[in-house]
């Protein structure tokens, strides 16, 4: 018995425009209290050196551990700036749930509360605290934490996003 000859279904046409990671959202879908989280990182020599390259700061509290010691460090202590680099929005997912209605990030800031060193795991997260409408925008404030892995608090600090409303 023979069967009968089909054509198989065309697949739709793929749109770029289309491809998201996550769902996207609104500046009206988002809620204080959610959280985004970034994927965890042990820090290494390798980031210190990377950073400090980058940087071009070159105080021995971040590269020379005798005089870290010398001077009450433990050990040479990762840049601030580079462990407040790892509460980037472009970390977590948040900017792939507002990609389309990002305008802009307004501000920063934060408190250094302790000591970060090599072989240290961050966990960063932003957790929003403020949805300001404002016109045609709306401005999202978020807190931004990091805490190691004994579950100190590192950095506490807070972002302003300027976002499109509908």
């Amino acid at each position: 018995m023979t069967q009968p000859h089909t054509t198989p279904a065309t697949p739709p046409a793929f749109d770029p425009d289309t491809f998201h990671v996550v769902p996207a959202r609104t500046f009206e879908d988002l809620r204080v209290g959610e959280v985004f989280r970034a994927p965890s990182r042990t820090l290494t020599d390798a980031h210190a050196a990377a950073f400090q390259t980058v940087s071009a700061d070159n105080h021995p509290v971040h590269y020379d551990a005798e005089w870290a010691r010398r001077h009450g460090h433990p050990a040479p202590v990762v840049h601030g700036l580079q462990v407040l680099a790892f509460t980037a929005p472009g970390a977590t997912l948040f900017p792939h749930f507002i990609g389309e209605v990002f305008i802009s990030f307004l501000e920063l800031s934060c408190a250094f509360l302790a000591e970060v060193h090599s072989g240290d795991t961050l966990y960063p997260a932003l957790t929003i605290t403020g949805l300001e409408p404002q016109g045609d925008n709306g401005v999202v404030t978020t807190s931004a934490t990091i805490h190691n892995q004994r579950g100190e608090l590192v950095l506490s600090g807070q972002h302003k996003y300027l976002l499109r409303r509908r």
